[in-house]
């Protein structure tokens, strides 16, 4: 789920930092160039460590800031197809469901209905009008995925979205990095839900000895 990845850029300097160390200067201008950004090798979520700086100089025509050549690693949100994740429920709608990872970072996750373990339903939540909610039936047993629930999800696919030319005022808001993933199969959905068939199979173990 998580890597480190090193890259290297061209970093300016402004006169303001320069009262700073160095690497915490510089660190502070990656901070803000690449903290919650989203790259071709995912979600940047932390600076690692500072490899090495060269430079130190004022380029041509670009006074106000002074010019580094710095190689650095980051942490990046990378998961992979087939991984499974940690997750809490956020929302629901007919379509699915959309969660956001337990730490808090990152909440574009959906689970398509297609994706939720069937038979189920989708009804209008009691509790929140503007929601909807979806039921899982199993054998008769009716188990409700509302927002007090932790989910474990398995990742299905990963897209990156072209960031478009035009949005509509009431539009959500993008989402560079979108990880789509499934709760049907065994040990996936709600962790309650394996919870107790734990100990319903402890308990059919020990009348059988």
């Amino acid at each position: 789920m998580f890597c480190l990845s090193e890259l290297e850029d061209t970093v300016r300097v402004s006169p303001d930092l320069l009262n700073l160390p160095l690497e915490d200067a510089i660190k502070l201008v990656l901070q803000n160039l690449f903290l919650d950004k989203v790259l071709s090798i995912g979600l940047c979520v932390s600076i690692y460590d500072i490899r090495s700086v060269e430079g130190g100089s004022v380029l041509p025509g670009d006074v106000a800031a002074i010019t580094y050549k710095v190689c650095f690693r980051i942490v990046v949100f990378r998961p992979f197809v087939g991984e499974v994740i940690a997750a809490k429920f956020k929302e629901s709608d007919s379509n699915g469901l959309r969660c956001d990872l337990t730490l808090g970072f990152f909440e574009d996750i959906y689970v398509p209905a297609p994706f939720i373990p069937r038979p189920n339903r989708c009804e209008p939540d009691p509790y929140n009008r503007n929601q909807m909610r979806w039921v899982w039936i199993y054998k008769g047993v009716e188990y409700i995925i509302d927002d007090s629930c932790q989910i474990n999800f398995r990742v299905e696919n990963i897209s990156y979205p072209h960031v478009p030319f035009e949005r509509a005022e009431d539009a959500k808001p993008f989402a560079p990095m979108v990880v789509t993933g499934t709760l049907d199969d065994d040990g996936l959905g709600l962790v309650s839900w394996w919870e107790g068939s734990s100990e319903i199979n402890l308990e059919e173990d020990d009348d059988n000895t």
